[in-house]
This record gives C-alpha cells, structure tokens and sequence, in this order.
C-alpha cells in the first residue's frame, strides 16, 4: 500500500515556473514507477512524465519536453516535477500515481496508486 500526497501547486503567471512534489508513504518507494498526471476541466486525463524506479531513466510527453523536469529522491520518498514557461492552457489538477515494477508506465490505467491532486492555474 502506498498514500501518495501532491504539493506545490498554485497560482502562476504564463512563463512562470512551479515545482510540484509527491511525497509517498510506505518503505518501498523505490520499487515503484512514479508518473506526473493532469486533467483539465472536461478533459481527459493526460500523461505529462515518469519515471523509473530508480530514476535512471524519464519520458515526458511531446508537450512538455524541454520545459518540465521529472525527477525522485527514493531517500526521502519523494518525486518531483520542475515546470518551466508555463502555459495558460496547461491549467489543470496535477496527479502523481504509482506503478510497481521496474518500467516506465505512460497509460494512466496501469497505474495502482494515485494522490488527491493539486491544482495548478497558469494566467495569461
């Protein structure tokens, strides 16, 4: 079992940047694959980027690559996610999710664990 808790979200300025955070409860952090999430009103749910396990390898999808850093630290149960020249279309509740195994997952339905979300608002 593992509780998944976002943080960092919040109001931002088109071209600004937040860091997120997804802090994980449980001792085995580091045999789960971890994923970045969102959602927008109406939407459907979109992959944004993961990671492995032991964070040797990311992916990110097209929209975001350059711009969004994922990134763990299994020391201290948490994954992070850098965004960068944010968007005002890139409003949306941000999920972090949890797979075990040692892939990197991008189909939100393999996913077994997921946090409550934090909502990110970018203005224009």
């Amino acid at each position: 079992q593992v509780q998944l808790v976002e943080s960092g979200g919040g109001l931002v300025q088109a071209g600004g940047s937040l860091r997120l955070s997804c802090a994980a409860s449980g001792r085995t952090f580091s045999s789960y694959g971890m994923g970045w999430f969102r959602q927008a009103p109406g939407k459907a749910r979109e992959f944004v980027a993961a990671i492995r396990r032991n964070g040797d390898s990311t992916y990110y999808a097209d929209s975001v690559k350059g711009r969004f850093t994922i990134s763990r630290d299994n020391a201290k149960n948490t994954m992070y996610l850098q965004m960068n020249s944010l968007k005002p279309e890139e409003t949306a509740v941000y999920y972090c999710a949890a797979k075990s195994g040692s892939y990197i997952y991008i189909e939100f339905k393999v996913y077994d664990y997921w946090g409550q979300g934090t909502q990110v608002t970018v203005s224009s």
